[in-house]
């Protein structure tokens, strides 16, 4: 098809959801692509969406022929003026002037755009540039990039410095097996699977860190909770404890919650399910010590030793009492990593804390420890080299304050606020076990 040539902008004045605020009769050039037409004779009504919403425009003559020539999803411009409009489903409307077709879209897409035709997710995934035309889905992604906007105006107010850790390391950060390793230059590499020990590090003269990025993990899982690539938000701060940290993330959570609700930005999205927000806002998330959540289990008919993990059976039992957030403090000390404080009144308890939504866990931090000669004792404890560590211990020497801090999964708050039951929704290119591509 011969593409229409103009001699006027072909560069948009106004997103559609600018167009209701505007006054009739103003000249306006609005871009994006085609979600529906409908050709009821003499004039036609063309949908155009952009990433913004939805405008109807009203075509006559030579614009409506050449309309009903352009395959649905095409990339175009409309250029018209503003009138009042009859729909119901719109405040105004655009009377065209002319189109101009940037792109077409082929006949036969792989996946509807429009949501009408369901596709499963895998073939949405396959699509997902395509997918993202839906406005559900992309309402999703609007949400995600606005929270993770509070999150670091959030700490940047609060005086926490934002850092840009390595993601390529020459060791484990915590001592686990599962990384992902790599020839770098004769050398083994590893992706990085957190932040901890650089975290920690910088606190020694930066007071109060935080860093959004993504880390990785090579866990052979298939959950809906799980991926192998993942975004993370670390902090760690100097001179407080692991109370004070859950103070900072339960403020956190509130304040998007809050805000959530006072730009009305859930409209159409169903955040937290069926929970009252407002009862979350008004009350303190409930802490439960380890040994609490024991008892709990055993009057579900439930038998957990001392010492023993909290299976995904036993949080989930636990999630059934305490459905919206809550913190499980004080776990065993063998059950945490290396650099976790133990507890001042029992040794054998650690100052650390998880932030549970229901069975899902969203959060992991605690005190850490500082004392050069015990993180070597725990070490050794855990059959760890302490020469792996010698660079990280080196700042323990330097005059380490006391500090704490903690990890925040971030796909998996958005699961909790978009109320998806599957952590690849919310995220753009998800990366398991299956899936390396696109």
């Amino acid at each position: 098809m011969t593409v229409n040539k103009t001699k006027k902008s072909l560069t948009r004045t106004h997103f559609s959801k600018e167009l209701e605020n505007l006054q009739t009769g103003s000249e306006i050039r609005v871009a994006g692509w085609i979600e529906d037409f409908r050709d009821i004779g003499k004039l036609g009504f063309l949908t155009l969406r952009d990433v913004t919403g939805a405008i109807q425009s009203v075509l006559f003559g030579d614009n409506l022929e050449k309309a009903k020539t352009i395959p649905r999803q095409s990339s175009i411009l409309i250029i018209g003026t503003v009138q009042p409009t009859k729909s119901r489903e719109f405040k105004v409307e655009v009377s065209v002037e002319d189109i101009y077709i940037y792109s077409e879209a082929i006949q036969s897409l792989p996946i509807d755009p429009t949501g009408r035709i369901e596709s499963n997710l895998d073939n949405r995934l396959d699509s997902r540039a395509l997918d993202l035309r839906n406005p559900k889905i992309s309402k999703i992604f609007l949400l995600r990039s606005k929270v993770l906007k509070i999150i670091r105006d959030f700490f940047i107010l609060n005086n926490f410095i934002e850092v840009n850790t390595p993601k390529i390391i020459g060791s484990a950060t915590e001592g686990g097996s599962n990384l992902f390793s790599f020839d770098y230059f004769k050398r083994k590499g590893y992706l990085a699977q957190s932040p901890q020990l650089y975290k920690e590090q910088l606190v020694l003269s930066l007071d109060r860190v935080f860093e959004i990025a993504p880390y990785f993990r090579a866990e052979n899982s298939h959950t809906v909770r799980h991926l192998n690539e993942f975004l993370s938000v670390d902090i760690e701060a100097a001179y407080i404890d692991y109370f004070d940290i859950m103070n900072v993330v339960e403020e956190l959570v509130k304040l998007i919650l809050k805000y959530l609700i006072e730009s009305n930005y859930h409209t159409g999205i169903s955040i937290l399910g069926n929970r009252s927000i407002t009862d979350i806002l008004n009350s303190s998330f409930p802490r439960l010590s380890y040994e609490q959540c024991l008892k709990d289990l055993e009057s579900m008919d439930e038998k957990i030793n001392f010492g023993d993990d909290l299976l995904d059976s036993s949080l989930r039992k636990l999630g059934e009492k305490y459905s919206s957030f809550f913190f499980i403090v004080d776990w065993p000390l063998d059950l945490k990593p290396f650099y976790i404080h133990e507890h001042d009144e029992n040794p054998l308890l650690s100052k650390s804390f998880d932030l549970q939504f229901g069975y899902l866990e969203l959060v992991s931090g605690g005190t850490r420890q500082h004392d050069v000669n015990k993180i070597k004792k725990r070490l050794q404890n855990q059959d760890l080299s302490i020469e792996s560590f010698t660079n990280h211990l080196r700042s323990f020497e330097w005059g380490m304050p006391p500090h704490s801090g903690c990890g925040l999964g971030f796909d998996r708050l958005m699961m909790v606020l978009s109320n998806l039951p599957n952590i690849r929704e919310v995220v753009l290119y998800p990366r398991d076990t299956s899936r390396i591509s696109p």
